[in-house]
């Protein structure tokens, strides 16, 4: 099965089945066809997103109360149904990249549908399931105006993804201190994939840049607002996960130096 064909049964599947399908064996780039821009994904009937003003998630002290602490794990979800399918646009619109950044993008599409699964697992454990509670479009409608590959890796890989190697650890300790532990391991599991997922948008943002050019001031000025270093970071800062995934030391120093802000640009 080619890439292109693969992800574009991603996007239009209207199940959740279809959604998390995850690549075959034998998975091929010999036709990546033309560029192609998705305006959103076809979904199944209860996971069509809302408005943001018409889903509430609780924030981490919720995480005491079992049925918000299932809010919480259906966002989660969603967060990582939305990057799964994100990795599937990107690979459409971009069918001249290589081919080893093409693959890449494919394998951490499917850790991304694990991470959905795992949400989903915890979710049933608490007496609910995948659609019971509004979904959002909060990452494709902050990925509508991306145009390059280098826009792309800074906004979702280097902005979101490099966000969450701080919002699963405080997600995990705050699961953790309710005593279920297994939600937080499935967290902190989410947060090792997540490093790497870092990693190869570092990697392939030092490939992308222009040559000698300045890290700090290529992302800056790359991410478009409300995209930028202070969504970039959680309340905490995983300064080691940061390390681990190769990013330089200016730009982590640079980085934790930032305060952060919440989508709506109130203070974390």
């Amino acid at each position: 099965m080619e890439i292109r064909a693969y992800a574009l049964a991603l996007l239009e599947a209207d199940t959740l089945e279809g959604k998390l399908r995850p690549p075959p064996a034998e998975l091929t780039d010999e036709h990546p066809g033309a560029p192609l821009r998705i305006q959103g994904p076809i979904r199944p009937s209860n996971l069509r997103h809302d408005p943001v003003r018409k889903v509430k998630v609780p924030p981490l002290s919720g995480m005491i109360d079992p049925h918000q602490r299932a809010r919480i794990l259906h966002s989660l979800a969603n967060h990582e149904l939305q990057a799964a399918e994100l990795f599937a646009w990107a690979l459409l619109l971009f069918p001249d990249m290589p081919t080893s950044f093409r693959m890449g993008c494919v394998g951490i599409l499917q850790e991304e549908q694990e991470h959905c699964r795992l949400y989903l697992d915890r979710l049933t454990s608490l007496g609910h399931a995948f659609g019971d509670f509004g979904v959002t479009a909060h990452f494709w409608r902050k990925c509508e105006k991306v145009a390059t590959p280098l826009e792309f890796i800074c906004v979702m890989g280097l902005t979101f993804e490099n966000a969450n190697l701080d919002f699963a650890l405080e997600h995990a300790e705050a699961a953790r201190a309710v005593g279920d532990e297994e939600t937080a391991r499935v967290l902190e599991t989410v947060h090792e994939d997540e490093t790497r997922h870092v990693a190869f948008a570092w990697r392939w943002f030092q490939k992308l840049k222009p040559a000698g050019a300045d890290d700090w001031e290529v992302y800056c000025n790359t991410v478009r607002p409300p995209h930028g270093p202070d969504r970039a970071r959680g309340a905490t800062f995983d300064e080691a996960a940061r390390r681990a995934a190769g990013l330089s030391d200016d730009f982590i120093d640079k980085l934790a130096a930032t305060d952060p802000t919440r989508p709506g640009g109130a203070a974390r």
